[in-house]
C-alpha cells in the first residue's frame, strides 16, 4: 500500500485555514461564537497558523450533552474557534484520500452517498430475487464509543507517513474516548476504521451483495447456512482485528417474509416502504404546521418509497 506524505504543510496553510473557516461555518454565521471569531477572524486565523506550525495547538474542553433520536447518544460539541475550523481545514485536505480507500458499498459521511444513494443500492440489488432470498442485518455494540485508538492509529499509519500530520491527528483521537460523536472529524474516521472490513467482505469473503451505513450492516445472499456462516466469521474479524463486538441483535430472516429495516425504509423484492416511525414524525409535523420547508422535506423523504397514497392521505387529514 502506498503511504502518502507531505500533507501538513497543505493543512496548515493560511489559505486552507481561511477555506476551513468558510466551510465550517456554513448556515451556522448567526451563531454567537462564530460571531465572537469574526470580532477578530484575521488575527485569530494567524494565531491558529502559528499554533499549527509550531504543534502547540491542543483540543480544547467538550462540552458534552445527551440527545434522544431515537435512542440514548452523547454528543461531544468543540468550540468553533479553534476546534471546528481545525477539522474542516483537515478534512479539506485529507477527504479525497479517505473517500479513495471507501469501498463503492460503504456509505455515510460521503458527498452523493447518503441514505437515499444507500436505498437505491438496496433496490437494485433486490432486483436479483433468487440471489436476495435471505438477509443477515446486524450492528456494532457502541461502535464510536469502542473504536480503539492504538488500532486506529496503526492503521492511519499504513496510509500516511507525514509525522507531523500523525501528531495532529493523534492528538484529535486522544482528546476523548473512542471517537466523539459530533466531531466533524469522527465521522470519516469512523468510516475509515471499517474500511479494512469492506474491503475483506468483498475482495476476500467475496460478498455480493452488501451494503454498510455507518456502523448498520446488511448483507444479502441465497443460503441462510452461507450467511450464519460468515457471521461467525465477521464476529471473529472484528473481535480479533478491530477490538469491536457484533450486537447480539443480528437477524438472518427471509427478506419476503418481513423486509429489510434500514436507512429508514422497508425494502421487499417487490416494494418499498418507509419507516414507522418516519411517518409518525411527519404526522405530527403537519399537526404542528411547521415550515414549508420541513415538510417539503419529507415529501422528498417519502418520495423514494412507494408511498404515494400515504403521502396524500398525510396532506389531506393535515393541511
Amino acid at each position: 500500500m502506498k503511504r502518502i506524505g507531505n500533507l501538513y504543510h497543505e493543512i496548515c496553510s493560511l489559505e486552507n485555514l481561511q477555506l476551513a473557516d468558510s466551510r465550517a461555518r456554513k448556515g451556522k454565521s448567526w451563531q454567537p461564537a462564530i460571531k465572537r471569531h469574526d470580532e477578530n477572524r484575521e488575527t485569530n486565523i494567524e494565531a491558529l497558523h502559528t499554533m499549527l506550525t509550531n504543534k502547540t495547538y491542543t483540543t480544547s474542553e467538550y462540552t458534552i450533552f445527551t440527545i434522544h433520536d431515537p435512542k440514548e447518544r452523547e454528543i461531544y460539541r468543540l468550540p468553533y474557534y479553534p476546534d471546528r475550523i481545525v477539522h474542516h481545514a483537515v478534512m479539506n485536505v485529507l477527504e479525497n484520500l479517505f473517500v479513495s480507500m471507501f469501498t463503492a458499498d460503504s456509505y455515510s459521511c460521503i458527498k452523493g452517498k447518503g441514505v437515499h444513494a444507500a436505498g437505491e443500492a438496496v433496490k437494485r440489488a433486490l432486483k436479483d430475487a433468487d440471489g436476495t432470498l435471505y438477509c443477515l442485518k446486524l450492528d456494532v455494540k457502541k461502535f464510536y464509543p469502542s473504536i480503539d485508538h492504538v488500532v486506529l492509529k496503526g492503521l492511519l499509519r499504513r496510509k500516511i507517513k507525514d509525522n507531523d500530520l500523525l501528531w495532529l491527528l493523534d492528538e484529535i483521537i486522544d482528546s476523548a474516548k473512542g471517537l466523539p460523536i459530533g466531531n466533524y472529524l469522527s465521522q470519516y474516521l469512523a468510516n475509515f476504521y471499517l474500511t479494512g472490513f469492506d474491503h475483506w467482505i468483498k475482495e476476500v469473503k467475496g460478498v455480493k451483495y452488501y451494503f454498510r451505513y455507518a456502523d448498520d450492516l446488511v448483507i444479502l445472499g441465497n443460503d441462510k447456512s452461507q450467511l450464519h456462516g460468515l457471521l461467525r466469521e465477521i464476529r471473529q474479524y472484528m473481535a480479533d482485528r478491530l477490538h469491536l463486538i457484533i450486537k447480539d441483535n443480528y437477524q438472518i430472516f427471509p427478506v419476503e417474509a418481513r423486509g429489510i429495516d434500514f436507512v429508514g425504509y422497508r425494502f421487499f423484492h417487490t416494494h418499498t416502504l418507509v419507516r414507522k416511525r418516519i411517518k409518525r414524525t411527519f404526522a405530527r409535523m403537519l399537526r404542528k404546521k411547521r415550515s414549508a420547508a420541513s415538510v417539503a422535506s419529507y415529501i422528498g423523504w417519502l418520495g423514494h418509497a412507494d408511498c404515494r397514497h400515504l403521502t396524500k392521505k398525510l396532506l389531506r387529514e393535515n393541511i
